[in-house]
């Protein structure tokens, strides 16, 4: 797709705009409710959708499919992120009021820092078409690893800060409360964070991590930077809302795990064939429609297998709890 430079200008200050929006409906720190998380979470998929709409009303047909395929991509593996944002919150016991503001700030500073990684990548990919093999073998054994830790089936494991973070603990010092929507305050003299300001920099570094994978994901679907950016973009930004919408049903989706690594495999061969045809063996590509085919089936399949093993184990919880009332009487 050929992008001219107006063009980037014009989507970067909508997409500023809309941040902007919504920055300014979560500026009064207030619990979210469902109704309030339902109706947004409609409002971003809408605007995206309106977006990948768009490219195809322009005669983009291809750059809309990539466009589709992408953002559901990166949708479902930021769907996974959250559990992982669930025990952030939880290891600094952020207060209900708050959770809105570490998210949006948080997301924010993860679309920048995505934004980076996204030019490095086009860069590297523009430069060394052999990197087709990396980013496919990384997805593939990504894919692997989640089936393994599926497999596992270990309980719940508490959120551990990495090391950039400790080291920006270490180096400024951390307040022992939190001061409303304060980043830093001074005590005895010296400026130091507040737990607020800790949160808001362990999503946004964390979610740096889930990039290792997500990125490459999604060039494998599309190598047009544009395309990458927006679709990354519009996936971030209804995630916040998307964490209060189903934040109690993430324990539900028990074959998430599966489903993700089925796509990133898939990907990953995707890549590794497209990586052949450059090379210049004679290898059937995986086209976009049906790219967008197995990602949307994946999803779907992996919900609903999802949901009735979540029910099934419900019902066996319930009739556990109804024999042991029944000994107990």
């Amino acid at each position: 797709m050929d992008v001219s430079m107006s063009l980037w200008v014009a989507t970067i200050l909508g997409l500023s705009a809309l941040i902007a929006v919504d920055f300014f409906i979560g500026r009064k720190p207030h619990e979210v409710s469902i109704k309030e998380a339902g109706t947004w979470t409609v409002v971003w998929i809408v605007l995206a959708a309106l977006f990948g709409l768009g490219l195809l009303f322009f005669g983009e047909s291809q750059a809309s499919g990539e466009f589709f395929a992408g953002y559901i991509t990166e949708k479902s593996l930021s769907v996974d992120n959250l559990f992982v944002f669930v025990l952030i919150m939880a290891k600094f016991s952020v207060p209900t009021h708050l959770q809105q503001r570490v998210l949006l700030i948080g997301v924010l500073v993860a679309l920048v820092l995505r934004a980076i990684f996204i030019a490095a990548g086009a860069a590297i990919i523009a430069s060394f078409s052999w990197v087709f093999y990396i980013f496919g073998a990384f997805l593939i054994y990504t894919a692997w690893k989640l089936i393994q830790e599926a497999r596992a089936d270990e309980p719940e494991e508490e959120f551990e800060e990495n090391r950039l973070l400790k080291s920006i603990e270490n180096r400024f010092g951390v307040a022992d409360k939190y001061h409303g929507t304060k980043l830093f305050i001074r005590v005895n003299g010296k400026r130091v964070l507040t737990p607020l300001m800790v949160v808001m920099l362990a999503i946004g570094t964390t979610d740096v991590l889930f990039a290792l994978d997500s990125i490459p994901a999604i060039f494998g679907l599309t190598q047009d930077p544009y395309i990458v950016f927006t679709a990354n973009a519009f996936a971030l930004m209804g995630l916040r809302q998307l964490y209060f919408l189903i934040g109690g049903l993430l324990k539900k989706l028990v074959h998430l795990s599966y489903g993700l690594s089925v796509i990133l495999g898939f990907i990953g061969v995707k890549l590794v064939l497209h990586a052949l045809h450059e090379s210049g063996v004679h290898v059937p590509e995986i086209s976009i429609p049906v790219s967008l085919a197995v990602i949307c089936g994946v999803l779907v399949i992996t919900t609903i297998t999802s949901l009735i093993a979540s029910r099934k184990q419900a019902e066996r919880e319930a009739a556990e709890a109804a024999a042991k009332d029944s000994v107990k009487a």
